[in-house]
């Protein structure tokens, strides 16, 4: 959400209303923006939207208990929060929604890739092509971009200065990650069979 925009008039106090319900509108207030967004909401832009001095935490705490039950839930992402079906929709979402083919239909070699670039970032291909030992295509490169899961990144100091490759907040939001540092440990994955190193 843009932060340097015109605000309309708002009331966020709602002091002509009992407690009670004035913390039920600011739940409500917080539903609402978080239901029309398509990408994680910050805590800075929720709390525009409620009364000064008014915890967004204990109001995205009683949302989700509210939520109990329910085939949605709230998720914390990529430094903000959204709603999420619950995984255990996602077979019928995909037998109905026919949406078998979108952001997270990777092989197991493009997953090892992504994850590569998450735990090694900023990254080269020709680093990449060391870890595995094989070329990446440039047509996995921009597989991977085009979902918008990596991005490029700062040029290689390397001699003829070649890209880079980072992860991007799509990313994390594909996976469920707060930031990187919830990464799985990586010498986790080498035990199961799964290095990227």
């Amino acid at each position: 959400m843009a932060s340097s925009r015109i605000e309309p008039d708002l009331d966020r106090e709602f002091s002509d209303l009992p407690p009670e319900l004035r913390w039920r509108e600011w739940i409500r207030r917080i539903e609402a923006v978080l239901f029309a967004s398509a990408t994680p909401v910050p805590r800075e832009d929720l709390a525009r939207v409620v009364g000064q001095d008014v915890s967004v935490d204990l109001l995205i705490e009683d949302l989700a208990a509210d939520l109990e039950g329910r085939a949605f839930e709230i998720t914390q992402v990529a430094g903000g929060w959204m709603f999420r079906t619950r995984a255990a929709y996602a077979p019928a979402i995909r037998v109905a929604a026919h949406i078998g083919n979108q952001l997270l239909d990777l092989s197991p070699f493009d997953i090892a890739v992504l994850a590569a670039v998450a735990y090694h970032q900023p990254i080269t291909r020709e680093e990449l092509k060391d870890i595995f030992g094989k070329e990446i295509s440039r047509d996995l490169i921009r597989r991977l971009y085009a979902r918008d899961l990596i991005g490029t990144g700062p040029r290689s100091p390397q001699r003829g200065a070649p890209y880079t490759f980072v992860t991007t907040e799509q990313f994390l939001v594909a996976f469920g990650l707060e930031s990187l540092s919830e990464l799985p440990d990586r010498e986790l994955l080498d035990d199961a069979g799964l290095g990227v190193s």
